[in-house]
């Protein structure tokens, strides 16, 4: 085994992990970027909870972790609406939570 192929052995890993898993760390990126946008815009002026909910909707496109925030943030979001508009909170489903 010559030494260039060691060296250059690793690099085609990468290269290969990369074109099998570009979709994956696409998502990962923008989801990310967004959700660290939207914190950031928590404390400065913008649309922060918008930006961490788009963040969110992009990595649960990949992720159940991030799916099973976005229901939590969803069902956060509908109480807080039925609070407001003064409706009873409906019984959970057969089955859920």
């Amino acid at each position: 085994m010559k030494l260039v192929d060691w060296v250059w052995f690793p690099f085609r890993v990468v290269i290969r992990f990369i074109a099998k898993s570009w979709k994956r760390i696409a998502v990962t990126t923008a989801g990310g970027v967004l959700v660290l946008a939207g914190l950031a815009f928590l404390v400065l002026p913008g649309p922060g909870l918008l930006l961490i909910i788009a963040g969110l909707a992009i990595l649960a496109t990949e992720y159940v972790w991030a799916q099973r925030a976005l229901q939590y943030a969803k069902d956060k979001a509908q109480q807080a609406k039925d609070r407001v508009l003064g409706k009873k909170p409906e019984p959970p489903a057969e089955g859920q939570r």
